[in-house]
């Protein structure tokens, strides 16, 4: 580990960045470039003491999913990344497998969309990165580990995945998450992916079932009906619109026209600003 070097290279980051190039609105004057501290501990989920003493270099060797955190906060590029991780004497991800590197531009894309639920997923169904609004409707996807990251895992093997969504709709909306998971398996053609299916088919017959038939389908568009608990019913039209490779979305969150979503998104935001 050079200590040194990363410290300088994080501070060197940090003050490149603007507040409003995360997504912050700052109404006080700065007397240094770039970021605060804290702004970036918060975002990459660390103390700001730990973080700053990272800047001091004094700080222990950060750990790989620290690591991650900081490329997320600090908007860095894939190169930046592997740099990153070198100067902490780690090895570098694997670039040929997926991984949880989420672009710069897709990042400062949700920061703008501060009144849209919007998110960034794998083509698993894990929830790599969500914006305010998406926390607030959907609730902190970021938080699961292992194979509770994916949503598709979760729909079937945890009841209270299914809590907000009205049970007319479960049927359809399992049919459409095996599809479009039979495809993922597919097109990926690596062990992570077809574990998944794997681990489903053993846990959940329900899944089995729908597995059997076969039915294939990219999902790229569709209305997703949300029971809130605080501003009751939510229809949104989701838009996913795939990055290079495919194995990464950006899901887009529209209030259906007519609906009244979009004043209920309005009251939450203004919860969510109480709070």
């Amino acid at each position: 580990m050079d200590s040194e070097q990363l410290a300088d290279f994080l501070r060197v980051r940090r003050e490149a960045l603007t507040p409003a190039e995360v997504g912050l609105r700052s109404s006080t004057r700065r007397r240094t470039p770039g970021l605060r501290r804290e702004e970036v501990a918060a975002r990459a989920d660390i103390s700001t003491d730990y973080y700053a003493r990272l800047e001091q270099a004094r700080a222990p060797q950060p750990s790989p999913s620290v690591l991650r955190g900081l490329t997320r906060a600090l908007r860095l590029s894939l190169d930046e990344r592997d740099h990153l991780f070198r100067l902490a004497g780690h090895s570098v991800p694997d670039r040929r497998s997926a991984d949880d590197h989420v672009s710069p531009v897709l990042l400062a894309l949700l920061d703008q969309l501060h009144e849209m639920p919007a998110q960034v997923m794998t083509d698993l169904g894990e929830t790599l990165a969500q914006n305010a609004s998406a926390t607030a409707v959907f609730g902190d996807h970021e938080r699961f580990t292992g194979p509770r990251r994916s949503m598709v895992y979760r729909w079937f093997t945890s009841p209270d995945a299914r809590t907000a969504y009205p049970p007319q709709g479960w049927a359809d909306e399992s049919r459409a998450l095996v599809a479009d998971l039979r495809a993922a398996v597919v097109r990926r053609g690596d062990g992570k992916a077809a574990g998944l299916a794997e681990r489903l088919l053993r846990e959940s017959p329900e899944f089995a079932a729908l597995w059997a038939d076969h039915e294939v389908a990219v999902l790229h568009s569709r209305r997703k009906r949300i029971l809130h608990p605080e501003v009751g019913l939510l229809e949104l039209d989701c838009q996913a619109l795939l990055a290079e490779g495919r194995s990464q979305i950006l899901a887009l969150f529209v209030p259906a026209p007519g609906t009244g979503t979009a004043d209920r998104l309005f009251l939450l935001g203004v919860l969510g600003a109480g709070r």
